[in-house]
């Protein structure tokens, strides 16, 4: 889906998620409610330009590297829409990040600043000798720091008049496979991604919008804050770590009505039989999924117990929200859906575009404002995955005869088995349609005589009994089911079932974590 949308020369994106609300009348809308209260757009629009003038006061300028060292709240809201007010770069990183970690970031990014609440500001504390510009601490700052209650009481400042390309914001990966890299995006993002999602997902005037997660991650910082107010609606805060529980209570206490999760939430939910009978969800009328695949049974199961879709979609870090399904198009179940506002192409390692229904490399062209400036200090890094007029993401995928895409994994988590190429998540989704299979992974296995065997690391809704045979028992009937849905080359040569899957802070499954010498 494109709409040609030209980028004006100068954008800056506190002005851009916040002005069109303001000039429509909205000012006395709530922007943002959570478990603390709310804040309206004339609050946060005020409070934040009185940061962002007290932040220059400590001698914080345009250009200088913040660390956000927050879990959901106000405060985060305002400081990020602060910092862009001045031209400042906010920096996120996911709150439960060690001291090492938090070190590593603020070397890397060269934060000159940092922002945080009280309870987590302890490595940042241990670690002032690396910021000059000081630490700002909300809900209890020590003496000698940056008191942040007192920082939103004064006057505000003219909005920085930043270029398009300018740099707005930095995220942080979560550093499964290294590093984490430093995500360089600009001003333009805002818009380019704001008018994708919007399209994609249409808003309404009463929508209150939730996402299930920390806003470090850039697809919830846009789907939660930065997009909703943009479109003048408001964001719930899911301010502690995000639970199946948690998440359904958010959604009775504030009325939410489009939700944003990844699939583990889904299906832990789903495991728990009834639970939809514990809230009051009336309000909810569409949910989201990203992150990983969903599948086409739990959607299957959720729209029958709870009476939404959920609408699947794929995004990168280096964009964000990408591909997806949407309420203006048939749901393809299983399918992450079509593009918005974007080039995407499946091509051959010579990059030659492959036909259609068979898999290959999943691209996006480059010729696009919501893609990032590019990895901090890694310009090797960035010009492997950008290249030749296209992002390269390192999934692989196949497009059907609507154009709907289908996602097959990472590249690097497919495998051979006994010469049959294994693509994952096909077994994975396979496993899901069991009734009694709650989360799957798949993953290879050494073995001395065929290269790899097929392991299947599977989660139960409900422990095994002496009358399902043990596991050796229960692995023989998931076998006999699988031979009817998949080749049966491709049946798991070993299962074994774990209590919980490892997962990231954003609730990926760590399926290298899985993977055994």
């Amino acid at each position: 889906m494109m709409h040609g949308r030209v980028i004006p020369a100068r954008v800056n994106i506190a002005r851009e998620a916040l002005h069109g609300a303001l000039e429509s009348g909205l000012g006395g809308k709530l922007a943002l409610l959570g478990p603390n209260g709310g804040i309206t757009y004339a609050e946060l629009d005020a409070q934040s330009g009185a940061f962002a003038a007290a932040c220059a006061a400590r001698g914080i300028a345009r250009g200088d590297r913040v660390l956000l060292r927050t879990w959901n709240c106000i405060e985060f809201a305002v400081a990020f829409m602060g910092l862009a007010k001045l031209g400042a770069v906010p920096v996120m990183q996911n709150s439960a990040a060690g001291a090492a970690d938090v070190e590593y970031v603020l070397g890397h990014s060269d934060a000159v600043a940092a922002v945080a609440l009280a309870e987590l500001a302890g490595p940042l504390r241990e670690l002032g000798r690396m910021l000059p510009k000081g630490l700002i601490v909300a809900r209890g700052a020590a003496p000698g720091e940056g008191v942040y209650e007192d920082m939103i009481r004064g006057a505000g400042m003219a909005i920085a008049d930043t270029g398009a390309d300018e740099p707005a914001l930095m995220c942080y990966t979560s550093g499964t496979t290294g590093r984490p890299k430093g995500i360089v995006h600009a001003h333009r993002w805002i818009i380019g991604r704001g008018d994708a999602n919007r399209l994609r997902m249409p808003h309404r005037p009463d929508d209150v919008a939730l996402a299930a997660g920390e806003w470090s991650f850039i697809s919830l910082l846009g789907h939660n804050v930065l997009f909703a107010l943009r479109n003048g609606i408001t964001g719930a805060i899911l301010e502690e770590r995000a639970s199946a529980e948690k998440f359904l209570e958010s959604i009775e206490k504030f009325r939410v009505t489009v939700a944003y999760a990844v699939p583990t939430i889904y299906r832990r939910i789903l495991a728990t039989e009834g639970m939809e009978k514990d809230y009051d969800l009336s309000s909810l009328r569409a949910c989201n999924a990203s992150g990983e695949a969903l599948g086409a049974a739990p959607l299957a199961e959720w729209k029958r117990r709870f009476r939404t879709d959920i609408y699947e979609h794929y995004g990168i870090s280096e964009y964000q929200m990408v591909l997806g399904q949407s309420p203006l198009l048939p749901i393809k179940p299983g399918s992450v859906g079509v593009p918005w506002d974007v080039v995407a192409e499946i091509v051959d390692d010579e990059l030659r575009p492959m036909p259609q229904g068979e898999v290959g490399q999943l691209v996006f062209g480059t010729d696009n404002p919501s893609l990032f400036l590019g990895y901090h200090k890694d310009p090797a890094k960035t010009a492997e995955v950008v290249h030749d007029g296209w992002y390269h993401t390192g999934d692989l995928a196949r497009r059907d005869e609507d154009g709907y895409y289908w996602i097959s994994g990472r590249g690097d988590d497919c495998f051979k088995s006994r010469g049959i190429f294994i693509v994952p998540i096909e077994i994975e989704n396979a496993l899901a349609e069991h009734p009694a299979v709650a989360e799957a992974c798949v993953v290879p296995v050494p073995s001395a005589t065929d290269g790899y065997l097929i392991r299947a690391v599977v989660v139960l809704r409900a422990p095994l009994t002496a009358a399902d045979g043990g596991t050796g028992g229960y692995a023989d009937k998931l076998r006999e089911t699988l031979k009817s849905r998949i080749a049966r080359n491709k049946v798991p040569h070993v299962f074994e079932f774990v209590d919980t899957l490892p997962k990231s802070a954003n609730g990926k499954v760590l399926r290298r974590s899985l993977i055994k010498a």
